[in-house]
Formats: C-alpha cells, structure tokens, sequence
C-alpha cells in the first residue's frame, strides 16, 4: 500500500443544477441543490483513499457545522486526519453551478484554509514518511512552498496541481516533480493555447508534466523523452466536478506501486472517467475494484496501455478537467 500525504483545502461544496449557466446579469431557474463535502486537497485525499492508497490529510476546517462534517467524510473514506486542525471560524466553501452538459464553474471562499500558513509540529514527519505528496494551491503559497521544500528535503515525490491559477512562490517549481495542470491552467501559466507546446515550455522549471485534456485524456512530457498522450474511456458526463482531483489521486495511488507512467495514466484517466459518470464531488469517486473493471475494460487488446506519440494535432479540448 503506497503511503501519500495531502496538504490541501477542504471546502464544504454548495452545489445548484442548472439547464443552462447564467449569463452576467441573468437569473435563471435551477433544479437541484446540495450541500456536499470537496476541496481540491481533501477531494485528491478522498480519490487516493478509495483507490487503495494510505493518505493523511494535512489541512484545516473550521468551528462550524460544515467543519464537523468535512472530517467525518475524509475519514469515513479512510484517510488520517489527525494532521487536520481546527481552527475558529468557518470553513471553506465552494459555490459551484453545473449545467447540463456536466460542465461547472466554482467560487472558492478559503475559510478555515486560510489559516494554513505553513506546516506544523509533526507535519514534516508526515510529509516525510510518504511516498508522495499532493499539492494545490487553495492553500496560501507559504504553505504550499513549505511542503513542497519537506518533501524534497525527504526525497518525496511532489505532485502540484496548479489551481486556481496564480503567482507562485519563488523557488516552488523548482520543488516540483510532476506538475497537472489541465488546458486551460497549463494556457494560463506560459501563455500557449496548444497543450503540447505548453507542456515543453513548462519543462523548462519542472522535470515531468501531465496536462489533462478532458474526454480527450492526457497529455505527458518529460525531460529527455518523447511525449505520449494517453486516451480516456469514451463516457456521458454528468458532472465534472472533482474530475481532475479524481485523476490526480488515482495517479498518486499507480505511481507510489511502481506503475509505468503510461499505464499509470491509463488507470487514473479510468478512475476521472468514472467520477463524471455522478453527481458531486467525493461522492462521484470510484472504488479501487471499480477503477480497476474499467481499465481493464478499455484496454483494446494488442495495444500497449493506452499509449501513442503526441503530436500538437491531438490535443483536442475535452470536457472540464
């Protein structure tokens, strides 16, 4: 069982369906609303846990009822969360609209998350105890930074998922092993709208780069070796909610086995494809054996797992990653 740490936001989501996304202005007649635990942090830690990973949550809720309920989700899903302080005050929230074509934008209020400033007694020892360490950047970049920097100090593989897009810390990439951005992050931080030119450009600071490409899967490069992009399995989005974060944690999970990167990322694109099949955030994602059927399944025989050389041509935008 490969063992991975989480410094990351909880968030309680509040989710409404819509047929259509309001416009600027607009008001328009939803059909659903729920309230249901997320956070880019404790979404990759609930992912990692049901794919078979041991996970600590390292991270903050609040006094509210909202906090109560975010660790009793991490932890019904297996994860540790002793790492997870309370502090006074709120939690953080997500505002998410999803339409009807499974697409969704989200506000992120921090909350409690905010008060993560950097690590804490024993923090370092857990970081340093994994296989992996899962970053994002709901967190403020203090923090971020101070994980990133334990877990080189360890010889830790970092993974960052750069959402929402900002100004990094000085000297964080340069602690990064493998970045996931999906298109539109990876646009955001070198300014090319083509993934395959931005993953090259983004190996200039980090050695090893997954862009996440939506129903048209992934996109890796790495230093020194010919680019692959890996397909996902064909499937009706729901809702896209947690999809990247699904497949970010499913990753972890292949890797700290020793998985090669290509089946890797066949596996985890199983696992996205699963969770925007349901409804919601934590509630969408799969189970390992679950993960597992639908790999198997869509591996064609004959191929090797899921695998051919990119090209620029390929990367064709997908679904909300």
């Amino acid at each position: 069982m490969t063992a991975i740490a989480v410094l990351g936001s909880t968030n309680m989501d509040l989710v409404v369906y819509v047929p259509e996304a309001p416009r600027l202005g607009e008001t328009v007649a939803g059909r659903e609303f729920r309230t249901a635990p997320g956070g880019k942090g404790a979404n990759q830690a609930v992912a990692a846990a049901r794919c078979g990973g041991e996970v600590v949550m390292i991270g903050a809720v609040g006094t509210d009822e909202f906090g109560v309920r975010l660790r009793s989700s991490l932890a019904a899903a297996g994860v540790e969360t002793a790492a997870l302080r309370t502090v006074e005050g709120p939690s953080g929230t997500a505002h998410i609209t999803v339409d009807d074509e499974g697409g969704n934008s989200i506000v992120v209020i921090p909350g409690a998350n905010a008060r993560v400033t950097g690590l804490e007694a024993g923090d370092e020892s857990r970081i340093g105890a994994a296989d992996s360490l899962l970053l994002q950047l709901e967190l403020p970049p203090r923090a971020v930074l101070a994980g990133a920097l334990a877990a080189r100090a360890h010889g830790v593989r970092t993974v960052l998922t750069p959402a929402p897009v900002q100004p990094l810390p000085a000297g964080l990439l340069a602690a990064v092993d493998l970045l996931v951005p999906n298109e539109h992050e990876a646009a955001a931080l070198t300014g090319l709208t083509d993934p395959y030119l931005a993953a090259a450009a983004l190996l200039e600071d980090v050695p090893e780069v997954v862009v996440t490409l939506g129903a048209a899967g992934s996109l890796y490069a790495a230093r020194g070796r010919e680019p692959l992009t890996v397909p996902a399995p064909r499937v009706r989005a729901v809702d896209t909610t947690a999809a990247g974060d699904t497949f970010v944690g499913a990753l972890a999970v292949a890797l700290g086995e020793g998985r090669l990167m290509p089946e890797a990322l066949r596996w985890a694109s199983a696992a996205a494809a699963l969770s925007v099949q349901r409804a919601g955030a934590q509630d969408s994602m799969p189970s390992r054996a679950e993960t597992d059927a639908l790999a198997a399944r869509d591996q064609e025989p004959g191929r090797p797992p899921g695998y051919a050389p990119a090209a620029a041509s390929e990367a064709v935008p997908g679904a909300a990653s």
